[in-house]
């Protein structure tokens, strides 16, 4: 007799034969170029003066880029800028991946209640170990290069717990701080006994892991043009490794949020409410572009105090005055950086529609990604310029 008549509920990923195999072969692929050791064995190997004196990536992958600091920085400055915003940009990567290891265990132990649901979860298994080793490489080759040229910390910062804020440098206070965790700790409890909003999570991680996507094949860009890749600098290798894990996941991700879900029962009204929720939070998050980091939507007067030290260190020796105007002209006002990161911006909210269009559950209000669309150049200058007010003010 065939097992699966004494199946006791008809939801079952054994009858989707053709998600299944997708599944299983994104995950087997994914195992066989698992890059863990390779970023393990590039982290270790890392010194900065080694490499202090070339580009990581393109140019326009530069912390500030595009503003008046890059333009009147030497070429040795416009290098440490460079390297930099490597430094910034996969800091934001690890405070993300903190949360993906525990969300995928618990959005994972939500499809308990699907028969099969193993070949999902193995593979879920394999992408939170690999999210360790990403974690481990970035966050020993940014604590290195901040010793090194700074003697503190200005992008990196101590492991933290999965409901933090995910978005590192973010327009919140206490108050909103608190109300955050509680709704993330909330879901993350719903999830793991329910099918359909475990498999909501993946809808989430795969808009971010979208974003991110599309701006690290960019960083890739050095490595995967070299007819040596191994003479890149380190940091260059390590992107590229990451991006190659990160494609998998992201695969992972789609199918799961797209098919997969096919296999479970149609959401109740309760469901979708928490679903259109969480893909209007994703817009809050990712609502601002930021002049200093293109690709990363971070609020920009968050970063004031920061680019502050940056520019009052022995790296760029701006006294307090200098620093000050810099912050403001670099921030305040109008610049080739702003708009590229706003065209980065406006990118992604149409690969998120895009990502969105056939999952009929998503409310149409919510499809069109109308919330992230309203910030304009004019709305971000304001922001920001009211933003200077207060950091002034702060001295």
């Amino acid at each position: 007799m065939h097992p699966h008549l004494f199946q006791t509920t008809a939801l079952s990923l054994a009858t989707d034969l053709s998600t299944t195999k997708k599944i299983a072969l994104n995950s087997k692929r994914n195992k066989a170029q698992d890059n863990s050791d390779e970023l393990d064995d590039l982290s270790n190997r890392f010194q900065y003066n080694e490499c202090k004196d070339s580009y990581w990536q393109q140019e326009q992958f530069s912390l500030l880029f595009g503003t008046r600091l890059w333009d009147e920085s030497s070429e040795a400055q416009k290098k440490l800028l460079n390297h930099l915003y490597w430094v910034a940009y996969y800091c934001q990567i690890i405070s993300a991946e903190i949360a993906t290891i525990y969300l995928n265990q618990a959005a994972g132990a939500g499809l308990y209640s699907v028969e099969d649901f193993r070949v999902v979860c193995d593979g879920l298994d394999l992408e939170s170990s690999q999210e360790r080793a990403h974690i481990a490489a970035f966050k020993k080759i940014s604590e290195d290069i901040e010793y090194e040229v700074f003697g503190e910390r200005m992008f990196t910062y101590p492991m933290r717990a999965y409901h933090v804020d995910t978005m590192i440098f973010h327009n919140s206070n206490r108050v909103k701080e608190y109300w955050r965790r509680m709704q993330i700790q909330a879901y993350s409890v719903l999830s793991t006994g329910n099918a359909f909003l475990g498999c909501q999570y993946f809808t989430v991680r795969g808009l971010r892991t979208l974003n991110g996507k599309l701006v690290q094949h960019q960083l890739s860009q050095h490595v995967i043009d070299s007819s040596d890749r191994t003479s890149m600098p380190i940091p260059s290798q390590v992107s590229f490794h990451h991006f190659l894990d990160e494609s998998y996941h992201f695969n992972t991700s789609k199918l799961i949020s797209h098919d997969v879900v096919k296999s479970i029962k149609a959401p109740t009204a309760f469901e979708r409410k928490i679903t259109n929720k969480l893909m209007l939070g994703v817009q809050k998050d990712h609502f601002n572009f930021s002049t200093a980091i293109n690709g990363i939507f971070w609020y920009d007067p968050a970063l004031y105090q920061t680019v502050y030290r940056i520019l009052r260190s022995p790296a760029f020796a701006m006294d307090h005055a200098a620093a000050v105007q810099m912050v403001k002209d670099c921030f305040t006002k109008e610049s080739q950086g702003m708009h590229n990161s706003r065209k980065t911006h406006e990118t992604a909210r149409e690969h998120y529609k895009t990502y969105l269009d056939k999952l009929d559950f998503v409310n149409p209000e919510v499809k069109a990604m109308s919330h992230m669309g309203k910030n304009t150049i004019e709305h971000q200058l304001k922001m920001n310029q009211k933003g200077f007010r207060s950091f002034v003010n702060g001295f």
